[in-house]
């Protein structure tokens, strides 16, 4: 997996964009400055199959009109529970830029468990509530598909990715040093604290945190030294 940061839009947001061959990529949390996310997918030749937004807060998702217009053939993906903001101007806090703000709607929601396929990659959505109600991570375990059948989820290993780290786009919900902000309507501290501990701080240590805003960290680092926990 390749990944490229951008931090964009007037909140300093991590717009990540993660491929994973057959020049195929997903844009997480295109909170703003479209033009520039367009052109480095273009510069690097890649098709955009998916728009990945971890919560509806308006700084994640400014750039989503611009970019569905861009590439129609990409779907915007989001939890059910989040969906509703994205077309909701109080709901998606954009009064706080001065202006409501409206998304297109989601192609389709995403729940616990699901899996989000991206050229040869697979990623794990887990559903993390406390900085709002839907927000949902993706997990890159390097070179494991993940399969349910019967209700019983099971891992192939083809062998792709050997020596490389496993990784997360986790949004708000956890940052080098902090935690989302969890008084905005929905929000629960201890909601989301039990969701990292429980979902995120299971994860192998040497996992890679692509946070929705500020540097990279990995889980390892947080468990020892995140003053939250």
């Amino acid at each position: 997996m390749e990944v490229k940061t951008l931090v964009v839009g007037p909140i300093e947001t991590n717009c990540h964009i993660a491929s994973c061959g057959k020049g195929e990529c997903m844009i997480v949390d295109p909170g703003g400055d479209g033009g520039r996310i367009s052109s480095y997918v273009k510069a690097a030749g890649l098709r955009v199959k998916y728009i990945v937004n971890t919560h509806s807060h308006c700084d994640h998702i400014l750039a989503n009109p611009e970019l569905k217009a861009e590439y129609p053939g990409a779907q915007i993906l989001i939890h059910k529970l989040d969906a509703p903001a994205l077309t909701d101007g109080a709901q998606n806090l954009s009064m706080f830029l001065g202006a409501s703000f409206v998304s297109p709607p989601a192609d389709k929601t995403i729940s616990e468990g699901d899996t989000v396929e991206v050229g040869e990659c697979s990623f794990k959505v887990i559903h993390v509530p406390g900085h709002t109600p839907g927000h949902i991570c993706l997990v890159y375990e390097p070179g494991a598909i993940f399969v349910v059948q019967g209700g019983i989820e099971s891992k192939h290993r083809p062998g792709r990715g050997r020596g490389e780290a496993p990784a997360i786009f986790c949004g708000d919900t956890l940052f080098a040093g902090g935690i989302g902000r969890s008084d905005f309507p929905g929000g629960s501290h201890t909601t989301l604290v039990n969701g990292i501990r429980k979902k995120i701080f299971a994860l192998p240590d040497d996992t890679i945190v692509y946070s929705g805003h500020g540097p990279v960290t990995t889980v390892g680092e947080e468990k020892r030294t995140n003053p939250f926990f």
